[in-house]
């Protein structure tokens, strides 16, 4: 068995959301759009037949539209599989900064925690 969470870094106040999907975690500032779907990133087979975990550190650029628009890793947990599955997270959308009333680009962090269960 394996499980994942994440935990999204601003450098603002955390607000709590109330609709998130049960693997994430339920206080963010930059929240998941309640209304869209998000899946999950899926563990990598060969990561878990090599029981690898870590911490990956993805930085998403949400759009005006909550559409991720660019995605890079921040920082890599030392397996590359991991890191490329929590580039998935770039296919969820997220509901936009508010500057001044108005929605703006901004980049935010994630940072994803693969854990093999014992």
């Amino acid at each position: 068995m394996s499980s994942a969470t994440f935990l999204l870094k601003t450098g603002a106040v955390l607000a709590a959301v109330a609709s998130l999907p049960a693997w994430a975690d339920d206080l963010t500032l930059q929240s998941l759009d309640p209304k869209v779907p998000c899946e999950k990133p899926a563990y990598p087979r060969s990561s878990l037949a090599n029981e690898e975990q870590g911490t990956t550190v993805v930085s998403l650029l949400v759009g005006v539209d909550g559409k991720v628009t660019d995605s890079k890793i921040a920082k890599g947990s030392g397996f590359s599989a991991l890191d490329r599955a929590t580039l998935k997270l770039a296919d969820c959308k997220f509901k936009p900064v508010l500057k001044d009333g108005k929605a703006d680009a901004e980049w935010i962090s994630l940072e994803y925690v693969w854990k093999l269960d014992e």
